[in-house]
C-alpha cells in the first residue's frame, strides 16, 4: 500500500523491482510492468487527487502461467482509463498531435486483457501483462 503522493513513486518502483526479482520476471516484462504501474500511479496522483493525497493506493501482483496480473486500486473520483485508452491507438494518438494520455493508451495496448470497476468508492483496474519479451 502506498499513499497517492509522488514521493511514494520510489517505493512503488522498489516494490515492482522486488516482485520481478523474486518471481524471475524477464527484464522486458518487468519494464512493461513498470510502465503500466507507474502510469496508473502518476495519473492517480496528478489527475485523480489533483497533486496528491494521503488516500491509499493498493497494488497487488501475481504471476500466472502466461503472464503477470496487476490489480490497482485507488480512492480517486471515478475514472475508467481503459475507456479512454480504447478510443485511441498509440500511433493515431501520436500522429494526431494529441498531448497527454499516451501512457494510458500504451498501457492498454500492452495488456493481454484488462478490466475496470468502480466499487464502494474505489477505482479498480486489473491488467494481465505478457511474460514474453517483445522485440
Amino acid at each position: 500500500m502506498f499513499t497517492a503522493r509522488m514521493k511514494d513513486m520510489v517505493a512503488v518502483r522498489a516494490f515492482l523491482d522486488r516482485f520481478c526479482a523474486d518471481s524471475g520476471v524477464a527484464h522486458g516484462a518487468c519494464l512493461r510492468l513498470h510502465l503500466v504501474a507507474e502510469e496508473l500511479f502518476t495519473n492517480t496522483v496528478k489527475h485523480g487527487h489533483r497533486g496528491g493525497s494521503d488516500a491509499p493506493v493498493v497494488m497487488t501482483l501475481a504471476t500466472l502461467p502466461d503472464g503477470i496480473r496487476l490489480t490497482y486500486e485507488d480512492q480517486a473520483p471515478p475514472f475508467n482509463p481503459l475507456a479512454y485508452a480504447d478510443k485511441f491507438k498509440a500511433a493515431e494518438h501520436v500522429e494526431g498531435g494529441k498531448e497527454g494520455g499516451l501512457g494510458v493508451v500504451l498501457a492498454r495496448e500492452m495488456a493481454l486483457d484488462a478490466e475496470y470497476y468502480y466499487l464502494f468508492g474505489h477505482n479498480r483496474v486489473s491488467l494481465k501483462l505478457s511474460l514474453v519479451n517483445s522485440a
